[in-house]
């Protein structure tokens, strides 16, 4: 269960930025995560509502944003999704791949009061 770490690692930045801003309440924190990271929403949610408990992030809205796996074939240049775990080109069938998109983890914004 890795969304635990994820969790008090961006708990702990949100935290750290709303001070640096100094914001008196967070009211809502915007998350991308890439398919690959292999996030469960709601353990996260569950996780990021432990870390930031008793704090001015505590009743702060939460989205998360899953962005799909998409890969580029180094032969055709063809670029497609991930589907059904499926690492080959989905034109020439090779497996000389690249991961473009889906190991993303970031914080895109946080949002508060001042």
């Amino acid at each position: 269960m890795h969304e635990i770490s994820i969790a008090r690692d961006l708990s702990a930045i949100v935290l750290e930025t709303a001070g640096i801003e100094n914001l008196l309440k967070v009211t809502k924190v915007s998350i991308s995560f890439g398919r690959m990271i292999q996030i469960v929403p709601d353990i996260f949610e569950f996780a990021f509502r432990e870390a930031v408990r008793n704090s001015i992030a505590s009743d702060a809205e939460l989205d998360i944003d899953i962005v799909e796996v998409k890969m580029r074939c180094m032969k055709c240049g063809n670029d497609f999704q991930l589907e059904n775990n499926n690492f080959s080109c989905s034109v020439c069938q090779s497996t000389e791949i690249d991961l473009i998109h889906g190991k993303e983890l970031y914080i895109k914004s946080i949002e508060g009061e001042q």
